[in-house]
């Protein structure tokens, strides 16, 4: 999971079993009967909707009530604003280190999930002056390139021509027919194309704005428009600042607090027994990928296997290397502490971590080794580890940018510079109101996803995989939190001996 769960940590044990039957069995009927599997990809795509659907009021109530659990922020001491301020360094430094290994490792490029290309269907161009735009009528068409349409993030290109047209999100699309509002070159130029020829390629893109209007899209200026158009980013701004003022106000909004709580809990309760129902949406995923893999690519199962252990390596080395490198770096010399020792006392922490997949259960077995073991001051235990717990998570942070940039890769998206900076910044703020429940990595990642309008169902292609690498980052969330605390310990110690 993301950080931490309540209840009883066995029931994540128990629920990986399942969730690796599934994944195994949806990937054999994949292989073995690709027509079969297909049929059963509807199964994967209504476990997907029911968890997007939870996504909006998960995310707002649980990052509201994260912050109001801090307290009045006017009188939070300096103890907790150093915490604060490390976890979001510690998290950013960690989403940095994802986006340059996912960038340097590519383990999604030369992927096609569908076919993209058609050079030999041919076509003509009617304008439509009312509606501004024109229509590409497509001859020799099929369901391929049906399937390839996406008014919601496509363009088409003509490959005779080298000329893009922009998709009429709003207007009748489908195979024969396409609503195109523009037309333009490859650096953006508009252009009017011959009104016919042959060959076309669908091609997606990223849903980027301007300077300009990404700033102006942090403030929401309709807080039910947002919700409504899934704008994310302006959601996560309005509900800390949300909390934040709420905090202030004394006892007239401990009501309104009560309220956001019980709606995060419920939330919570509503993905957790979501959950319950993720082997049969990981079976139906899972083959109808596989599937659609055997029948579209030469290569089929192992052309789909070994892209997912690509990713998978990658998310894996990325939380090793900050796991033992930066992180011990930083127990090293900000935190003044031997690593090897330090790190042998925290052994059963780690694997406490690991085998439970929770840094909430495992928030006893830190506390213990770290004052008694470690020498951290109880004082800064007892503050610091809880709230790390709630606020922390250097691994689900990197493993979401890794995640994104890896659908991105697969879907031919290309991320601009910006996409970049928008994704850095939804995965590190976003990490404040991440909810304590099983795999909540998966929640906070369609965060990420929808922040640049990359494809939310690209989940179905990473979710045969997640159970392990889950465990894996939340060992990372947890040894952050130590290497946290330890450092606010030595500079606590500091402040107070005036060294």
């Amino acid at each position: 999971m993301a950080k931490g769960v309540t209840g009883n940590t066995g029931d994540s044990t128990s629920r990986v079993w399942p969730i690796i039957v599934a994944a195994v069995a949806g990937g054999a009927l994949g292989h073995y009967l690709p027509n079969i599997a297909l049929k059963t990809k509807f199964l994967g795509d209504i476990f997907l909707s029911l968890l997007f659907v939870l996504v909006i009021p998960l995310i707002m109530s649980s990052m509201i009530s994260s912050v109001t659990r801090l307290g009045d922020i006017r009188h939070i001491e300096s103890i907790g604003l150093k915490t604060i301020a490390f976890y979001l360094t510690s998290t950013f430094i960690a989403v940095c280190t994802g986006l340059f290994l996912v960038g340097l490792v590519n383990p999604g490029s030369n992927a096609e999930i569908t076919q993209t290309e058609f050079p030999n269907t041919s076509y003509t161009i009617v304008s439509t002056p009312l509606a501004g735009g024109s229509l590409l009528h497509l001859d020799n068409s099929g369901d391929k390139l049906k399937n390839a349409i996406d008014p919601t993030r496509g363009q088409i290109k003509l490959i005779d021509q080298d000329i893009y047209g922009t998709i009429d999100k709003t207007g009748a699309n489908d195979a024969s027919a396409v609503a195109i509002e523009t037309w333009h070159d490859e650096e953006g130029r508009r252009i009017e194309p011959r009104t016919a020829g042959t060959g076309v390629q669908v091609t997606n893109v990223s849903n980027r704005m301007s300077s300009r209007e990404l700033i102006a899209n942090y403030i929401p200026r309709n807080l039910f428009r947002a919700m409504f158009q899934e704008n994310i980013f302006p959601l996560i701004v309005f509900c800390l600042a949300f909390g934040i003022v709420l905090t202030t106000v004394g006892e007239v909004g401990l009501p309104l607090i009560a309220v956001v709580d019980a709606v995060n809990a419920t939330s919570i309760k509503c993905v957790i027994l979501l959950m319950n129902l993720a082997p049969i949406g990981i079976f139906g995923l899972t083959a109808g990928s596989i599937g659609q893999a055997e029948l579209a690519n030469p290569e089929g199962f192992v052309a789909e296997l070994v892209r997912l252990a690509r990713y998978a390596i990658t998310v894996i080395i990325g939380l090793g290397f900050h796991g033992t490198i930066t992180l011990v770096l930083i127990l090293t010399f900000v935190a003044g502490r031997k690593p090897l020792r330090f790190i042998k006392n925290m052994v059963p922490q780690l694997v406490t971590a690991f085998s439970t997949g929770s840094s909430m259960a495992t928030l006893p077995v830190s506390m213990t080794l770290l004052t008694e073991k470690n020498k951290v001051s109880e004082k800064i235990a007892d503050f610091v580890l809880p709230l790390g717990a709630t606020i922390n998570m250097d691994g689900t942070a990197l493993y979401q940018i890794v995640a994104a940039s890896y659908i991105a890769q697969v879907y031919q998206v290309h991320l601009s510079m910006s996409d970049k900076v928008v994704m850095l910044l939804t995965a590190t703020i976003g990490s404040i109101g991440a909810a304590a429940i099983p795999q909540a990595g998966l929640v906070t990642l369609v965060l990420v996803l929808k922040s640049v309008g990359l494809p939310v169902e690209g989940i179905g292609m990473i979710l045969s995989i997640d159970w392990f690498i889950d465990r894996c980052r939340t060992t990372v969330n947890s040894w952050g939190d130590v290497v946290g605390a330890t450092v606010i310990d030595r500079f606590e110690n500091k402040r107070q001996t005036g060294n």
